[in-house]
């Protein structure tokens, strides 16, 4: 099975990631105070939206390993199930040079495993199966899924639709809080990690 989304892929990633950010950035998203050192630098005009140190975001850092077309492909194609490079390479039409770079890094990466499979007659060839690092870029790639079948399938529906293996549900993902809760997006607030921190003063 194929999710006709051609290059679509990424511009849905990427759209979607910058449509996060300008709602931060517009205030729809709020941030709040971390600490008085934060409030402090609002009182000398500075903004924790807009001042803050971009250098360790988890969005930007993951776009750097999964914010190209074939990657994410790839992670699609094995999620359908397929493990072998001519599987990929006959499915995607990716040139086999980009291919293999692409398998080799999302190896690297920790996000695949190649395990060894030999058919009779022929030499023993790697195959790629995916593991609990790239199993949680999942509900990401099911995200995509969802967005595509919504605003770019074709008039009578979309290619692929996904079901619970236990009772044949339709399958979705969901922004849930930890306890449970279902939450739309504009009900969301981002607030400071450990991690925050501001912009050195120029």
């Amino acid at each position: 099975m194929i999710f006709a989304v051609g290059f679509s892929v990424l511009d849905v990633l990427v759209m979607t990631l910058l449509t996060e950010y300008r709602k931060v950035n517009s205030g729809e998203v709020r941030i709040a105070p971390m600490d008085a050192r934060t409030e402090a630098l609002q009182d000398a005009g500075m903004d924790p939206r807009l001042d803050r140190d971009m250098s360790n975001c988890s969005i930007a850092r993951t776009l750097e390993v999964v914010g190209e077309k074939w990657t994410i492909l790839i992670l699609r194609e094995v999620w359908y199930g397929s493990s072998r490079f001519g599987d990929f390479e006959r499915v995607l039409g990716c040139p086999r040079n980009l291919l293999a770079a692409r398998l080799r890094m999302l190896v690297e990466e920790g996000i695949l495993a190649t395990e060894t499979y030999k058919e009779p007659g022929s030499r023993s060839r790697p195959k790629y199966v995916i593991t609990p690092k790239g199993m949680d870029l999942v509900p990401a790639v099911m995200g995509l899924l969802q967005w595509g079948d919504r605003y770019r399938a074709d008039p009578e529906g979309p290619a692929v639709l996904t079901r619970h293996r236990g009772c044949g549900a339709h399958v979705d993902a969901q922004i849930r809080c930890e306890r449970g809760h279902a939450v739309q997006a504009e009900d969301v607030e981002s607030v400071p990690g450990p991690a925050f921190r501001m912009r050195p003063a120029e």
